[in-house]
């Protein structure tokens, strides 16, 4: 680095990106920001909503029709402008790459793409102490890593405040996980934006972690199916993935999080969610089988019986039986209701 250049890079940075995600709830928390941020913002607004894979989104219109700023859908290479929101595609993570918006096809993170840590990790690596992370309404805790990562790189850390959110999960992950620098309802976020844009950054940005630059890679779909251990960043787990079945692999530096080799990526709160309804469909699964054993067998007992082989239409009564009870305990589990008794066959 030359002595002008040396000199650049320690003049004093306005924050001048801001990084936004919300899941549950966040139409409205995202709603209400963006009405409070003002018009004359010096500052790219960057927002991830966790939505559907198929269809279109309305929520740029939504925020356009509320807010102050162009509100626009992220393009890939489209140059960050200040005063300007991009929104996320779906099924597109996106990421920032210095001063410009990328899209990507990236494996799913907590069952998600786009997801809030993609955008937030790749913030915090590009653009370090320029970056404002705000955190809204929804559940579980996507995000929260991307959190960390941007206040280890000299960022700032905004979190709606759990009591004003529709949904309090992320908000609390947060703060648990995080020294948030405000905890705010979403009406005081926008204009406290306004006012932490025109402030110089002083913190330095920290030496990105290699597995911060691992995973952003990964985001951007240009590490596609990654070794952790041979990288040194990861154990295996015995555990497997919810979206593809391959092992994964827990993090070693980091607090409670799982990639497969494929790279999908999985907090332990979201892979016990998805681990939850693998179960709840293999349950399901297995109540379809044995209603159409049951019918099967039933089937089979009317036609012994037709023939006069008392013998299998015995055997063929006692299967269905056997099949219509243990139906019976599961459907009951699965519904929360009570098991009701059910007419025996023809036997």
């Amino acid at each position: 680095m030359g002595r002008a250049e040396e000199v650049v890079s320690m003049l004093p940075q306005h924050r001048d990106v801001i990084v936004v995600g919300a899941s549950a709830g966040g139409v409205e928390a995202l709603r209400t920001l963006i009405a409070g941020v003002p018009g004359d913002l010096a500052a790219a607004i960057a927002v991830v909503l966790h939505m559907p894979a198929g269809g279109t989104s309305a929520l740029p219109q939504i925020l356009r029709r509320f807010g102050n700023l162009p509100t626009v859908t992220a393009s890939n290479g489209a140059p960050l402008r200040p005063g300007t929101v991009y929104v996320a595609r779906p099924d597109h993570h996106l990421v920032l790459i210095d001063d410009e918006v990328a899209l990507s096809h990236g494996p799913t993170e907590n069952g998600h793409r786009p997801a809030i840590n993609a955008l937030f990790r790749s913030a915090a690596l590009s653009l370090g102490p320029r970056v404002i992370g705000v955190l809204l309404s929804g559940v579980l805790d996507d995000g929260v890593a991307g959190l960390v990562a941007i206040k280890a790189q000299g960022g700032l850390v905004v979190v709606q405040d759990p009591a004003d959110a529709l949904y309090p999960g992320m908000p609390e992950n947060a703060i648990r996980n995080v020294a948030a620098d405000y905890v705010l309802p979403a009406a005081e976020i926008g204009p406290l934006l306004g006012t932490l844009t025109k402030e110089n950054s002083v913190e330095p940005a920290s030496s990105p972690s290699s597995l911060l630059r691992l995973e952003n890679e990964i985001a951007r779909d240009q590490r596609t199916s990654t070794d952790y251990q041979a990288n040194g960043v990861g154990v295996s787990s015995g555990l497997t993935c919810p979206d593809c079945q391959g092992v994964l692999s827990e993090l070693t530096s980091a607090d409670g999080r799982y990639r497969c080799r494929v790279g999908h990526a999985w907090s332990v709160e979201a892979l016990l969610e998805a681990q939850g309804g693998v179960f709840e469909r293999a349950l399901w699964t297995a109540l379809r089988s044995l209603d159409e054993k049951r019918n099967l067998a039933e089937r089979m007992c009317r036609d012994a019986r037709q023939r006069g082989n008392e013998r299998l239409v015995e055997r063929y009564q006692q299967m269905a039986d056997e099949a219509r009870q243990a139906a019976g305990v599961l459907r009951a589990h699965l519904t929360g209701l009570p098991a009701s008794p059910e007419p025996t066959g023809d036997g």
